[in-house]
């Protein structure tokens, strides 16, 4: 069984084409910008038990809209590494029927969880939270060594990788934090494209209602500006294609 916080049909913001999102409860890191606390914990009673046989009734409603546009099934979080076990169930199933599928994952886990779907992954959506180890643990509470380790293994395996990475004024947006970054991604071969993601505080509101401390209330968005020169800045390390919304 999988735990299922929520499900998405027709998204085009989770990998390429026309996706059905399978958001997976649960997730070990605290990120102080995180949209979604209310995927931490894996006993939170409003989510919901699938079977993979159900979720791909769901699924199966969205094919003639993945052929058409080259999407299929990305499965998110909370960290979906978590529950690889029934990822693994679920993609096989999915590739089994010609269904493209994707992961999008801190990739904050066991080398063992993640060698479980490499097989039957077409993509990874590695979200990069930050470069500095210790300023990682600051963000997230936890260090980067095991997701960095990760990441260079789905590489080693020739799978391809989109880099997402969150710009917050203040923690992430050091031009030489997010130089190492780019220099990082430069030295994998199966990066297809960079993600760079302005902060938002839409998930603000539900920190409060879960009576959680949100420490990001003062912080702004970067601006416009910011953007495109950080942009400009990672392209031209890396020489692959950036994109900010």
């Amino acid at each position: 069984m999988g735990l299922v916080h929520s499900i998405e049909t027709f998204s085009t913001l989770d990998g390429p084409g026309i996706r059905t999102v399978v958001f997976l409860q649960g997730c070990p890191l605290r990120c102080q910008y995180c949209q979604n606390p209310d995927t931490w914990s894996m006993a939170n009673s409003s989510a919901k038990e699938y079977t993979a046989a159900e979720l791909m009734k769901i699924i199966r409603r969205g094919i003639p809209y993945f052929r058409a546009s080259g999407g299929g099934v990305t499965v998110s979080g909370g960290e979906p590494l978590l529950q690889a076990d029934f990822v693994q169930e679920l993609f096989t199933t999915c590739q089994s029927e010609h269904v493209s599928t994707a992961i999008d994952s801190s990739l904050y886990i066991a080398t063992s969880q993640l060698q479980k779907v490499l097989p039957v992954t077409d993509l990874f959506l590695a979200d990069i939270k930050h470069i500095d180890p210790e300023k990682s643990r600051e963000l997230t509470g936890v260090t980067n060594q095991m997701n960095m380790n990760n990441l260079r293994l789905i590489s080693d395996h020739h799978i391809s990788i989109w880099i997402r990475y969150v710009i917050v004024p203040g923690l992430t947006d050091n031009p030489q934090d997010v130089t190492s970054m780019a220099q990082l991604v430069k030295t994998l071969n199966t990066v297809e494209r960079i993600d760079l993601l302005p902060y938002h505080a839409l998930g603000a509101h539900k920190w409060d209602l879960l009576g959680l401390d949100y420490k990001l209330h003062e912080t702004q968005p970067p601006s416009s500006q910011q953007m495109t020169e950080l942009a400009q800045l990672v392209h031209s390390i890396t020489n692959k294609p950036v994109y900010w919304q």
